[in-house]
């Protein structure tokens, strides 16, 4: 299971740094998304899988049992999640106004525009 979420995280970074590279605002925004699930899959795995044992302590033990999955990394990305989406919520935002205000998503183009009078 882990060589598979290597796998998936490898193409995950693969395709949003494509993404990233075309030079317009809003695949930039998935591609870097992308990355940030990229990571997340990599520090899940590192967290060991495992389907017998559940994350907890028994009564009476101070430790989890061997071969359980550690619990800190899933907490982690729990909370990289959520933070990331309201990341992504907040681009979206601007990317929204910047192109209400330039007309433009390409990025090459955003530098060289100047916002109307009255608007920026």
């Amino acid at each position: 299971m882990e060589v598979t979420l290597a796998l998936l995280a490898g193409f995950l970074v693969a395709a949003g740094a494509y993404l990233m590279m075309s030079g317009k605002l809003l695949p930039y925004l998935f591609g870097l998304t992308m990355i940030s699930n990229a990571a997340n899959l990599i520090i899940f795995a590192s967290g060991r899988l495992s389907y017998a044992d559940p994350p907890l302590v028994a009564p009476g033990e101070t430790a989890v049992a061997a071969g359980a999955a550690n619990a800190l990394p899933q907490a982690l990305i729990l909370t990289a999640i959520v933070i990331g989406f309201g990341l992504l919520v907040f681009a979206l935002t601007l990317t929204y106004r910047s192109y209400y205000v330039l007309g433009t998503i390409e990025m090459d183009h955003m530098r060289a525009a100047e916002p109307p009078e009255g608007q920026g």
